[in-house]
């Protein structure tokens, strides 16, 4: 387990961060979980709105550089600037259960959230573990003021179950972060003349954590490696000189990494012997800092530990079965087995992914997990099969993995080894569409389409590449904007809300040629989409028995306001782009889409097919 600690000052994220995650060596390999503790992250006004719509660029960083490596991102949370993730390598997926996140304000009396903690909790291989990163207030003085915040975070956070419901109930505490803890009585200069000539141990003694480890009650059985790197606080900002600011703040060792295992006097056993899981014991295997970082005022610090559990849970909640190649799109099959006592549910979902994927929520495509005979197949222990459509597999050659996602534990339950997808390529824009469906496609510049308010979807395709820049479509969870055909083919953010079949006599409504400006502007500001009661009036079928007819202008049905349809959030809303915006100008008359109809091709409308891009 790897564990990094910094405050970054509000900075910019650096290019690189491979030597700070000890990549590109041999320990890297080795590495199965890593936790990584971020303190005064950008945390102003303006940022926080962006990072509410999109990943924050800390988080986006280490994704991208963490991905190659085959580590995933497991959790994470954020209390204004203090933020927590959690990697792990994507075959350790199915063993990391139980997860579950708090925070604690400390700033202001605890309702300001610039001081404080926050902590990832899980179960790795069956064992409990707690990731704790906190920010404790500043200065020399404030030494007691540093005891009260710990102690409150560790009263305040509380999780579910009975396995571990408080911080320190856990197995194994990882505690680390900006801790503020200073050097007391030495004089600044001395402490630089002790850095200076490498003589750290002589400031250990003065150490305000150090002193606290045994003095104070709450800080028992934590246990920290020796301090053999230089303090790493404060700096000058891009240089490794210390504070020669007129404040001239006296270097300090306030980032730091502790752990504590569980006391073996708790829950023993009959005869006073500890629980069949046995010792777990924990090695630290390095613990140093980063002077190569320049960005903020403080140092980055690392450490890696080898942790030895007694026991452990070797096999995943959900097996999945595959073939080692899919060359043709019948051998799309998929086969996966619960494990007794698995808490299935139809939410449930099964992910394609790309070798390299940052996160459970970072497919190419999925498909549900609902088979007819699910329940059946979890109480006798039999194999469940679900299988992809050709639509949503990806074309060309690859390595993939599949994933068993559980909506009940928000967590990936079963994956695959990497297999390989061998599909010719088709050509660009192309797909089998009859002649009924393509006159709407070429010629339809702004089709409304009214989706059937049926949706079971619990949102997996969430994706935070694929969100959306209005703050109030959050607000309505049905409206979405599509691309036309011709971009379906090249979108990997499938959403589950195009999942089911969409009955066949759903009306459309078309809008003239002179409309679509003014339609396509209105889309994008859901926001008052549902202030009028009367749109219901204007849901009628623009098409006749004897084939197409022209909307006048004069029609209010084709002057249809996106803001007065007043059956949001029950409407869907999708906007189809110009397909063939040329073509229209020499075009005298419009065409309306074609019904939906789940045999209907995908060129006009068509019922999404499963695991299919919207």
């Amino acid at each position: 387990i790897t564990v990094v600690t910094w405050n970054v000052g509000t900075a910019v994220p650096p290019s690189d961060v491979t030597s700070l995650l000890h990549l590109n060596t041999g320990e890297t390999n080795d590495v199965d979980v890593i936790a990584i503790g971020l303190q005064e992250v950008n945390s102003k006004i303006n940022k926080r709105l962006k990072d509410a719509l999109f990943t924050d660029q800390w988080s986006e960083l280490f994704m991208d550089v963490l991905s190659p490596f085959h580590f995933v991102l497991v959790s994470t949370v954020r209390m204004q600037g203090v933020i927590l993730l959690v990697f792990a390598k994507y075959y350790h997926l199915p063993f990391l259960q139980d997860i579950q996140t708090d925070c604690t304000r400390t700033g202001l009396g605890g309702y300001w959230g610039n001081k404080g903690g926050v902590s990832v909790r899980l179960s790795i291989f069956g064992h409990m573990v707690c990731f704790l990163n906190c920010h404790l207030p500043a200065h020399l003085e404030k030494a007691e003021q540093r005891k009260e915040d710990f102690a409150t975070i560790l009263h305040m956070q509380q999780f579910e179950g009975r396995a571990a419901s408080g911080i320190l109930d856990h197995d194994l505490v990882f505690w680390f972060g900006d801790l503020n803890f200073r050097i007391e009585s030495l004089d600044i200069r001395f402490v630089k003349y002790a850095i200076d000539s490498n003589i750290l141990s002589q400031l250990w003694e003065k150490d305000q954590l150090n002193i606290a480890k045994s003095t104070w009650p709450v800080l028992s059985g934590f246990q920290e490696g020796p301090l053999n790197f230089p303090p790493t606080f404060k700096f000058d900002v891009g240089t490794n000189k210390y504070d020669s600011s007129a404040k001239k703040r006296k270097p300090a060792w306030t980032d730091r990494i502790l752990w504590k295992i569980k006391s073996p006097s708790v829950g023993l056993g009959v005869g006073g012997r500890r629980p069949s899981r046995g010792v777990l014991s924990v090695s630290q295997l390095c613990y140093c800092s980063h002077m190569e970082y320049t960005v903020s005022d403080h140092k980055p610090v690392a450490a890696i530990f080898a942790v030895q559990f007694a026991s452990k849970a070797d096999k995943p909640p959900v097996e999945i079965y595959v073939a080692d190649e899919w060359s043709r799109p019948e051998q799309a099959v998929v086969r996966y087995k619960m494990a007794a006592g698995f808490h299935r549910s139809s939410w449930d979902w099964i992910g394609l992914y790309r070798v390299g994927f940052r996160h459970p929520k970072d497919y190419v495509s999925y498909v549900w997990a609902r088979s007819d005979d699910g329940e059946r197949c979890l109480e006798k222990q039999l194999c469940a099969q679900v299988m992809f459509s050709e639509e949503a597999l990806p074309k060309g050659k690859g390595e993939y993995i599949l994933g068993y996602y559980s909506n009940t534990s928000s967590s990936i339950a079963g994956v695959t080894e990497p297999f390989q997808i061998s599909l010719p390529r088709s050509e660009e824009g192309s797909s089998p569409t009859d002649s009924s469906g393509s006159s709407s496609e070429e010629e339809d510049d702004s089709t409304l389409v009214l989706l059937a308010p049926k949706s079971r979807s619990p949102s997996p395709g969430k994706m935070k590449r694929h969100r959306s820049r209005s703050p109030s479509l959050a607000k309505f969870q049905g409206l979405i904007l599509r691309p036309s055909s011709r971009d379906r083919g090249t979108s990997r953010s499938p959403s589950p809300q195009s999942r089911r079949g969409l009955p066949g006599d759903i009306p459309t409504i078309h809008l003239p040629q002179e409309e679509p400006g003014r339609c396509g502007g209105k889309a994008k500001e859901p926001g008052r989409a549902a202030d009028s009661q009367e749109g219901s009036s204007f849901y009628k079928t623009v098409r006749e028995q004897g084939g197409p007819r022209r909307a006048s202008a004069d029609n209010p049905l084709a002057r249809a306001d996106p803001r007065n349809l007043g059956l949001l959030p029950a409407l869907r809303l999708e906007m189809i782009d110009q397909a063939m915006g040329q073509r229209r100008e020499s075009v005298d008359q419009g065409y309306p889409c074609q019904r939906m109809s789940p045999t209907s091709p995908p060129g006009c409308s068509s019922s999404p097919k499963e695991g299919s891009s919207p």
